[in-house]
């Protein structure tokens, strides 16, 4: 195995183009991990580390431009106001060694449906930024997830950056494990309120052989809130439609036994936890709603 060491985006993008095999390494949390088990052996691994700009955001008036390599940790710190939902999944990555480490590219270019970052991305409505000596090019997030473990990456590209809209309402996330820390999830859901456009979007993660949203529960819902009028009487949502809404997003699954859970369980959490954070997100943006109508 050849260690590759490009100490410029550049000189990366030159290095990819000519071994278009090379495995970019820079938190190492998912590679090190696949190569210390034997479950991977690549002929090249890349080292990005040296490559400053991964690591910086820039937060401009609608959108968060985020590094690939930025960690969790800074993510949890900095950037809570503007990205509520990732940095609730960024809390239940791993351990702290590992927060200060991983970043949302290593997620990205790994593809796990069990990655933490992906309904969050998926529920944000964010897109990835990659680039190859050939040029740039945005993917959105919804096209991003090709199969298990795979991406929309041409074998020349690197992910530099993931764009986010800042959130406009209130974002959520829960994750199932047989533990709270230093666990892969048994399965994940991302919930975001986007009350400019009164959309609702989700994010399903360990349910399904990729990364998925409940299109069917989002519409539903949207539907229901709007005949409603709840985005403007700030009412609670009626337990018809809450339970309505669950039952669309476990039936968006698509999970598999395995050692960490069954299907059946799977379907079953993914529903309680599409309930739970519809309650949690709307009572948030109620309470918003509240608090704007008594100030004019």
């Amino acid at each position: 195995m050849d260690f590759l060491r490009p100490a410029s985006w550049e000189e990366a993008l030159a290095v990819k183009a000519e071994h278009p095999t090379a495995v970019p390494i820079a938190g190492g949390t998912d590679v090190m991990v696949e190569i210390n088990f034997d479950h991977r052996r690549p002929e090249y691994l890349m080292d990005l580390t040296r490559i400053g700009d991964l690591y910086e955001w820039e937060v401009g008036d609608d959108t968060v431009r985020l590094g690939a390599s930025v960690p969790y940790a800074q993510i949890m710190e900095h950037l809570r106001p503007e990205l509520p939902g990732l940095a609730l999944a960024s809390h239940t990555v791993a351990s702290p060694q590992i927060r200060n480490r991983g970043g949302v590219g290593g997620n990205l270019g790994t593809a796990s449906p069990a990655g933490d970052a992906h309904p969050a991305l998926l529920a944000a409505g964010a897109e990835v930024e990659v680039e190859s000596v050939r040029g740039s090019r945005r993917i959105p997030i919804d096209d991003f997830y090709t199969g298990v473990k795979r991406n929309a990456l041409a074998p020349d590209e690197l992910i530099r950056a993931v764009h986010v809209k800042k959130a406009d309402g209130p974002q959520q996330y829960s994750k199932v494990g047989t533990r709270n820390a230093m666990v892969i999830a048994v399965c994940a859901f991302g919930l975001a309120l986007h009350p400019e456009t009164r959309t609702v979007r989700t994010g399903i993660g360990s349910a399904a052989p990729t990364p998925i949203r409940a299109k069917a529960a989002e519409d539903f819902l949207n539907a229901a809130l709007e005949e409603g009028g709840f985005w403007d009487n700030g009412k609670i949502v009626t337990p018809s439609v809450a339970k309505q809404f669950a039952d669309l997003c476990a039936a968006a699954c698509n999970p598999i036994d395995d050692v960490r859970g069954t299907a059946s369980y799977r379907r079953h959490a993914v529903g309680v936890m599409a309930r739970r954070t519809l309650a949690w997100t709307w009572e948030s943006y109620r309470g918003a709603h509240r608090t704007t109508e008594g100030a004019a």
